[in-house]
């Protein structure tokens, strides 16, 4: 009993810490379980082949497809001016712009034509001169007949002794005289032709005259070739003009042009499939126009839109950039046009251009962002980080198109991973489409 009275004696505090160290003591440990560490979440899409239409972006300035200069062609005084002949003004095809005077031009043609009626009465001269010698002549051949018969029966009565030999020298010296006016008018007649070609380049020379003044009298008048915007005026009425002066300048409403300067490799993908036997410069000759869409919008107002087509390549390769100018035209500028919420296509406006070919055949195509240099991320069937390196064949609106790496269904990791270490544990989060 004295035992049991000692323990009773001791703290209880004390006593419950004893027994909680005998029983932690005496227990088994905790199971203990192996659990894998979480992988990187990754945003994933399968990788897919899709048909990609070829485009080629960029901007340029609008220009007038034809350009009109008006030049004098003749001297004289403006003497009239189109009331709108103003820069800024629409001028319809065919309105009298300029007169200059022509007083010095109707003169001309007034001498011209008092030439050629000369000519024509000297002409008429010679042809009576011609028939008047010919009739004097056949006279004159009959006289010399008569001149020669007397001329031989007086020779044979001189011989017979019974005329004296003063008589036969008259009847020669007659018949001479007769011979020489015979010959005289023949030869007149002989130079009737030369006359006759004379006058007739004299009056050839006064046509061409007569049509130099008549040419110079229409250009006296100054008219509008087209449909026009006027862009300069550089006359004013009752100004002496000089010959080569430039008077005014305008620029055609009809249809307006723009150059895109083109990457040669985009210009190639854009003729690819214009040319289906190889042959790229048929393509650039033939098809273009109608094979390559064009759109264009003005810079500060996107929203305004025309559409036009591809009409020819500008000359060479720009020698600087590299790139190919293709010259897109857009008919009709003005067409719609109700400023200021629509404005017309006018010379030197800033639009965006976008051209669109042919589509390619399905190619494998992922996100720009998804390529990393010439590698790209793959989600292995283990969920494991794959890098592997790709061909790309070309980029286009944010997307890349591969040539050789991928195949699809495999799956393409979207987010950029730092560090990119080959065989680091993944979680793939497929991406909404």
């Amino acid at each position: 009993m004295p035992r049991l009275d000692a323990l009773w004696a001791v703290p209880p505090i004390v006593l419950g810490g004893i027994v909680a160290f005998w029983m932690i003591s005496g227990a088994t440990g905790p199971v203990q379980q192996a659990t894998p560490p979480a992988g990187l979440a990754v945003r994933v899409a399968p990788v897919t082949e899709q048909v990609i239409t070829p485009a080629a972006h960029g901007w340029g300035n609008v220009r007038a497809a034809e350009r009109w200069t008006a030049v004098a062609e003749v001297r004289g005084q403006v003497i009239w001016r189109h009331a709108d002949l103003e820069p800024g003004k629409m001028i319809t095809a065919g309105t009298r712009l300029l007169e200059i005077d022509p007083g010095d031009y109707l003169l001309a043609i007034t001498q011209a034509e008092a030439d050629l009626a000369a000519f024509a009465a000297e002409a008429s001269q010679i042809d009576a001169e011609e028939a008047n010698t010919g009739r004097i002549l056949a006279l004159e051949e009959a006289r010399l007949a008569l001149s020669e018969s007397d001329l031989t029966r007086v020779r044979e009565l001189v011989a017979q002794g019974t005329a004296p030999q003063s008589r036969a020298d008259e009847a020669e010296r007659a018949t001479l005289l007769a011979r020489r006016t015979v010959v005289e008018l023949q030869n007149t007649l002989a130079l009737i032709p030369s006359r006759l070609e004379r006058l007739a380049a004299q009056q050839a020379r006064t046509e061409a005259t007569l049509a130099r003044a008549r040419r110079d009298l229409a250009h006296t008048v100054v008219s509008a070739p087209f449909d026009l915007r006027v862009t300069s005026v550089q006359i004013e009425r009752f100004q002496v003009v000089a010959t080569g002066q430039p008077l005014l300048a305008g620029d055609s409403i009809a249809r307006a042009e723009v150059v895109l300067q083109v990457p040669t490799d985009t210009f190639s993908r854009l003729v690819q499939g214009l040319a289906p036997n190889g042959d790229m410069l048929a393509a650039m000759r033939d098809t273009p126009s109608t094979m390559i869409a064009a759109e264009l919008r003005q810079l500060s107002d996107p929203g305004q839109v025309w559409h036009g087509t591809v009409t020819r390549i500008d000359g060479g390769l720009d020698p600087r950039a590299r790139t190919v100018p293709v010259v897109v035209s857009v008919d009709d500028p003005y067409a719609g046009a109700a400023p200021p919420l629509r404005l017309p296509l006018v010379p030197n406006m800033q639009v965006a251009i976008t051209l669109t070919g042919l589509p390619m055949p399905a190619q494998v195509v992922i996100p720009e962002a998804a390529l990393h240099g010439t590698l790209v991320y793959l989600v292995d069937p283990d969920d494991r980080l794959e890098l592997r390196p790709v061909t790309t064949l070309f980029r286009q609106d944010g997307l890349a198109v591969i040539d050789v790496g991928l195949e699809p269904g495999e799956w393409l990791i979207l987010d950029d991973i730092t560090p990119a270490l080959p065989g680091l544990r993944l979680t793939p989060i497929e991406a909404a489409r």
